[in-house]
């Protein structure tokens, strides 16, 4: 005689409307779909509405994040990602990217420095728009550059906003601290030397969808030199004004 865990009768009797898979681990994930197609969810809700001990459901929504079909809202709630997004949210990323370059390249003509615009993508984040003032190559970065997660104010404003669980997690190896990204949220705006080249320094904001999630971050940068060790005081309402600007535009 087979016995069922408190789990596994939660899931269950969560799941008795839709047929199952058969697959465990792919069950219990469209399980946590399910409520956060329903609206944005705390991991508390998400294994009060799945039975899914609390673990278990920490690191598919982690998983699930990472393969874009999770986001998350400005309060750290989970959301549907842009893979499950559908044609409105590829048009929310299209009209992003089509409405960074102009505004990219006034800023760079404007103030003389490189303007990115910058998504994360997992453990990594990548150059998907680019403005550049440097004629250096060791300081340019092509569109498609990506970098870890670890360094950099860019890092700092994507995770800023992060879940407590989340942030536990990316912070570990982080040339940043939780006190550090308390500052960022604070502010609204992130500076820094950057690690990969000591002699540039970058302010960057956040850039946000209509339910307030970070998605994106703009990002100026360029020689320490030029713009000193902290070049927020000059630059940041530069990229807070932007950052709004795109959000603004693309919805």
């Amino acid at each position: 005689m087979t016995t069922s865990t408190p789990e596994r009768a939660t899931s269950t009797a969560a799941t008795s409307r839709r047929a199952l898979s058969g697959v465990g681990v792919l069950d219990k994930a469209s399980l946590l779909l399910d409520v956060v197609e329903s609206g944005p969810a705390t991991l508390g809700k998400l294994v009060a509405k799945t039975g899914i001990k609390r673990p278990t459901a920490h690191r598919l929504a982690l998983a699930l994040e990472r393969l874009g079909m999770l986001s998350r809202d400005g309060h750290g709630r989970f959301v549907t990602g842009p893979r499950l997004g559908g044609p409105a949210n590829r048009a929310w990323q299209e009209r992003l990217l089509r409405n960074a370059e102009p505004v990219l390249g006034e800023i760079r003509d404007r103030t003389g420095v490189d303007v990115r615009l910058y998504r994360r993508q997992g453990e990594l984040h990548t150059c998907v728009s680019s403005a550049e003032a440097t004629t250096d190559p060791r300081r340019s970065v092509p569109v498609g550059a990506m970098f870890p997660m670890k360094s950099g104010s860019v890092p700092q404003v994507l995770l800023a906003w992060e879940s407590p669980e989340e942030l536990h997690r990316v912070l570990r190896g982080a040339r940043f601290s939780a006190t550090t990204l308390a500052g960022v949220r604070r502010k609204g705006w992130a500076q820094c030397v950057d690690d990969w080249d000591p002699g540039t320094v970058s302010v960057s904001a956040p850039i946000r969808t209509p339910d307030e999630g970070v998605v994106a971050a703009i990002s100026l940068s360029g020689p320490l030199v030029q713009l000193s060790s902290t070049p927020g005081p000059r630059f940041s309402r530069t990229v807070l004004h932007a950052a709004a600007h795109l959000s603004s535009l693309a919805r």
